[in-house]
């Protein structure tokens, strides 16, 4: 069990994968990769595509709004996130350690939590969730590497 420390006040107990993330330079490859995942979990559903989380007592976390979001980032920056994808996958299916949560500040009927995970090769990242206070739905946003 790892505890990352986030500041002075705030630690963080971080999930410890056993996939690696993918492997890989060029956007075009850690994109085929990360999307032929996608489309394995895809193919499980008729509708929306999502996974099940063991930290919110096993309901569906939506992954589709992480796509539209990836295609807001530069290319250098899409990479960087999709390399982290089966890890954060892996993640949000097994880890049942707490995050940090928090109101979303452009939108008050939204919360966001963060979660923090590490990789084999001892590699920080987050994967962070929008959840809606009106639905309940969970959504998927991003996974994204530690900036250290």
């Amino acid at each position: 069990m790892y505890t990352l420390l986030l500041s002075k006040i705030i630690t963080m107990k971080v999930y410890q994968t056993s996939t690696k993330p993918f492997t890989g330079t060029k956007y075009i490859d850690v994109y085929k990769k990360a999307f032929s995942l996608y489309r394995q979990i895809k193919a499980n559903t008729k509708r929306r595509p999502y996974i099940r989380s063991a930290y919110f007592r096993n309901e569906k976390i939506f992954l589709g709004l992480f796509w539209q979001h990836l295609n807001q980032k530069n290319w250098k920056d899409r990479t960087r996130r999709l390399k982290f994808y089966p890890c954060g996958i892996e993640l949000i299916k097994n880890s049942k350690n707490t995050p940090i949560s928090k109101d979303d500040p452009s939108n008050s009927n939204h919360i966001l939590h963060r979660f923090g995970g590490i990789t084999l090769a001892d590699e920080f990242f987050y994967v962070q969730i929008k959840e809606s206070k009106i639905t309940d739905q969970k959504f998927l946003i991003s996974i994204f590497p530690d900036s250290k």
